[in-house]
């Protein structure tokens, strides 16, 4: 989804080849990113952004509540499903337990930290700071670490998705798995990063197909119409995946039964939203490496007018004012990915902490190594 899931086309190569990617400039290493994936980043992160603005002014609009809905199927999922797929690699090696903690747990603490302090400036009134319950959007972060901790335990076991789902499922008539890191989220949403950690490249050429695009018309279609007739007859808790089945009020048996029926719908949306991505460069390909600077300085941004009551005015709850947030919020959201924003908040974001951390024993030993002169290379190879 990230950064921190780092968009680098997989494909096996050479030592030596691996070698000279490692000495490249990043502005080389950057052109070397598929720019599908970037484009799905940067296009999923616009409808997060978009369903966060809906939140407070859906109440008054059935159409837009239908497409708040939908979008809430399927986004999260995109987003998991891609950050388990380039999370393949981790095998918890100093080097990425390293990027883990630069790229997921600091801005995890500086955001779930930046929240409270936000509505104590707007309300006046102190807010705790707790960094074991997840804020708004800082469940993810939370969420990631767990899931690249467990990457190897799912590259293990003979049958992960299956058991992936029936830990969902479990987890939907659980209610004292508690707040605590937002563990039902966590759990719930489990099957999306097992099902990217099994994926491979040709799996999403697969739906990128010409028949694959034509189709997911009707799919989508098919599926506004049904949110349409949902609203009114369904829990949009469901969809948050942040609570048992017991905590919305029904009996302990469905929550298992909509685990899988969300899992299949979610999954069949994710699909055919990835196969209108486009897998060429386009004028916001570059903005797929800054998705995790939008995906949480928006959510300040939105808080701050949550808090300050500027969603209440009526010209908002008008359609005009529904599109012009919509179209505000897009540009918004993509503006906080471009590189000057990038540039000025990477200190925040993805901070080198050298300070922190032990020295490679590898990278020690090859510094140590006598660095031969060309004669003495010329005598060896005789």
């Amino acid at each position: 989804m990230f950064h921190a899931a780092s968009s680098l086309v997989p494909s096996p190569r050479s030592p030596q080849s691996q070698k000279d990617q490692h000495h490249q400039s990043p502005d080389r290493r950057s052109k070397q990113r598929d720019a599908f994936f970037d484009n799905a980043k940067y296009l999923a992160i616009v409808l997060v952004a978009v369903g966060h603005a809906w939140e407070p002014l859906k109440g008054d609009s059935r159409v837009l509540t239908a497409a708040y809905v939908l979008v809430y199927a399927f986004h999260m999922p995109a987003f998991i499903v891609i950050s388990g797929f380039f999370s393949r690699s981790f095998d918890g090696s100093p080097g990425k337990l390293k990027r883990l903690v630069t790229g997921i747990v600091v801005p995890y603490v500086v955001f779930e930290t930046a929240y409270p302090l936000l509505k104590t400036y707007v309300d006046g009134v102190p807010q705790d700071i707790s960094l074991l319950d997840p804020y708004y959007l800082t469940w993810f972060l939370c969420a990631l670490f767990i899931w690249r901790l467990t990457t190897p335990f799912w590259k293990l076991v003979r049958y992960p998705l299956p058991l992936a789902l029936g830990i969902a499922m479990l987890a939907s008539v659980t209610p004292d798995i508690g707040d605590d890191l937002d563990l039902q989220r966590v759990l719930q949403f489990l099957p999306f990063f097992v099902l990217g950690l099994n994926l491979k490249p040709e799996h999403f050429r697969l739906v990128r197909r010409s028949s694959v695009r034509i189709a997911a018309v009707p799919v989508f279609a098919f599926a506004l119409a049904f949110c349409w007739w949902a609203v009114p007859r369904m829990n949009s808790g469901w969809l948050y995946h942040r609570n048992s089945a017991q905590e919305l009020g029904v009996p302990w048996w469905v929550g298992p039964v909509m685990q899988l029926a969300l899992f299949g719908c979610s999954l069949l949306l994710t699909a055919c939203f990835l196969s209108w991505v486009p897998g060429r460069t386009m004028w916001f390909t570059a903005l797929g490496a800054g998705t995790l600077y939008g995906y949480l300085m928006h959510g300040l941004v939105l808080k701050a007018a949550d808090y300050r009551g500027w969603f209440d005015h009526p010209a908002l709850h008008r359609p005009l004012g529904e599109l012009a947030v919509t179209v505000a919020v897009a540009v918004f959201v993509t503006l906080l990915c471009t590189r000057p924003v990038r540039r000025v908040f990477r200190c925040v974001m993805e901070p080198r902490m050298e300070w922190a951390f032990k020295r490679d024993a590898a990278e020690l030993a090859r510094e140590r190594e006598p660095q031969k002169t060309p004669p003495e290379r010329e005598k060896v190879d005789a």
